[in-house]
């Protein structure tokens, strides 16, 4: 377990035990997150609205759900992200005429004008959630919640290859949107355009 992770591991654990104090840690700690991830599904990357009502109400289905949890602070970051996704689904099939929610025209999509060198959070999470949603979401788990291919495929329902493939799709989509706004933002050594270099540069403004 990285140590990263130890403190809120012992949060787990004490929540499940009853601890309030806990339990309001678990939300301070993983809250803001779940509310980007939710928000780049429901179409709202700004992080209020929709995304925070949906968001609000996977906290309900955590807290009671909670003692039910088996495993360490990383499974649980995907069991929250999972139960959120479950809402943010639900929402958008409740919408009038459907989700609305399709794959974008890369071509039609936002470009280099404008995007600072170092971007804002609201700015990232846009490019995100411009991104077909197979891609955003994969990106989203990497990006946002801090997810391996494994724990993003468990969200996703699908496997660890097919979370890692969407998840490169998607960063290679943003490397070619983004050009050369993130040429030298890239670690020494990696190559402009390349897709884990971009993924550096967009965890930087987040």
């Amino acid at each position: 377990m990285a140590e990263a992770d130890a403190p809120l591991a012992e949060a787990i654990r004490a929540a499940q035990a009853g601890d309030e104090t806990a339990f309001v840690h678990l939300y301070r700690s993983l809250h803001p997150c779940l509310v980007r991830y939710v928000g780049t599904l429901v179409g709202d990357a700004a992080g209020d609205g929709d995304a925070e009502e949906v968001t609000a109400g996977a906290w309900q289905d955590i807290a009671r759900d909670l003692r039910a949890f088996d495993g360490d602070a990383l499974s649980f970051r995907a069991w929250c992200a999972r139960i959120a996704r479950t809402r943010a689904l639900a929402r958008l099939r409740d919408r009038p005429g459907g989700p609305g929610r399709g794959p974008r025209d890369p071509g039609g999509g936002p470009r280099t004008e404008g995007v600072p060198e170092r971007p804002e959070g609201g700015r990232t999470l846009a490019l995100i959630a411009w991104l077909p949603r197979a891609e955003a979401e994969a990106v989203a788990l990497r990006a946002i919640v801090g997810l391996d291919a494994e724990r993003a495929a468990y969200v996703l329902g699908t496997s660890p290859a097919a979370a890692r493939s969407a998840t490169l799709r998607g960063l290679r989509l943003l490397a070619d949107q983004l050009g050369d706004a993130a040429v030298g933002a890239c670690p020494a050594g990696a190559p402009a355009g390349d897709a884990t270099c971009t993924a550096t540069w967009m965890l930087r403004g987040m």
